[in-house]
């Protein structure tokens, strides 16, 4: 690479080297998360100008159980116990918090996930194994029946929300979500009560581990299922956000962006309230109405 641009009309020249070791020697804080880039950026004037940049981390993550591969996911590095306790929650691979004895980091990019004592490992020859991408947890299903999973509707029907204080969560995901404020390239998750007070927040580049690790911890935790709460993301509601929500028995689960026609069906299906285009001081509800309290 050349030492300079080269100026060009209104295009300012730039030195590498020098912008170089003032950026390497700028305070930023370092999160596992997040790593640095180095950019070309166009200014609105024409000019340019050689910066650093926040960019999301993506990386795999082995998840074992015992000595087996359960699979591969690629996900944003941080939480990742609950990833893998959210991961299982969701494949209905442990149903109960007593089932896991352990979580163990093995390196950087692997989790052990060792049984209690009696606990047998049984996998229905329909369940995922291999490499999951970011963009889609689905992608590793060795068959269109395992996208399916087997969890109860949802019973609960008491539960209820106000609008004020649905339309309060966006801004309150938002003010949790640090390294988007940095990258501007990373998915959200929040676990709210039905008051609105938000309980767990997790970023990943893939919405569905944003997902795993706040269920992951809610297991962890002890607290499923949390069928007096609510799950909000900062994405679209794809079927699997609400088939994960059900697997932690949540009865409203709402998006920023749009619903999955598959996803809306599901909702229906399930007893779930579902919600999509949360946007102060709009939004649409696609199933099970009666959990908001639409009268004034």
């Amino acid at each position: 690479m050349a030492n300079e641009i080269v100026s060009w009309r209104n295009v300012q020249v730039t030195d590498f080297h020098r912008l170089q070791q003032y950026l390497k020697s700028s305070l930023m804080k370092e999160v596992p998360s997040i790593g640095p880039g180095r950019i070309i950026r166009r200014r609105q004037d024409g000019s340019l100008e050689y910066l650093r940049d926040d960019l999301t981390i993506e990386e795999p993550l082995e998840i074992r159980i015992g000595g087996k591969t359960l699979a591969t996911t690629m996900r944003t590095p941080g939480h990742d116990e609950e990833l893998a306790a959210g991961f299982l929650v969701s494949e209905a691979i442990v149903h109960d918090r007593s089932a896991i004895a352990r979580i163990s980091r093995d390196g950087d990019n692997k989790v052990i996930v060792d049984l209690a004592s009696g606990v047998q490992l049984k996998l229905n020859s329909a369940q995922r194994f291999g490499t999951i991408s970011s963009s889609c947890g689905l992608c590793g299903k060795t068959s269109i029946d395992a996208i399916r999973q087997n969890f109860p509707a949802i019973e609960s029907t008491n539960v209820r929300i106000d609008i004020d204080t649905l339309l309060s969560l966006p801004e309150k995901l938002q003010k949790a979500q640090g390294d988007f404020a940095r990258t501007g390239g990373i998915h959200a998750a929040g676990i709210f009560d039905s008051s609105g007070k938000l309980k767990t927040v997790r970023e990943d580049i893939g919405r569905h581990n944003a997902v795993d690790k706040v269920i992951g911890r809610a297991f962890l935790d002890g607290l499923l299922p949390l069928n007096r709460h609510v799950l909000l993301v900062s994405g679209r509601a794809s079927f699997e956000i609400a088939q994960k929500a059900l697997a932690a028995g949540i009865p409203i689960v709402a998006a920023v962006s749009a619903p999955s026609t598959l996803a809306v069906e599901f909702a229906r299906e399930s007893n779930q309230t579902l919600i999509g285009f949360l946007r102060p001081p709009s939004f649409n509800i696609y199933s099970h109405i009666e959990r908001v309290i639409v009268e004034a």
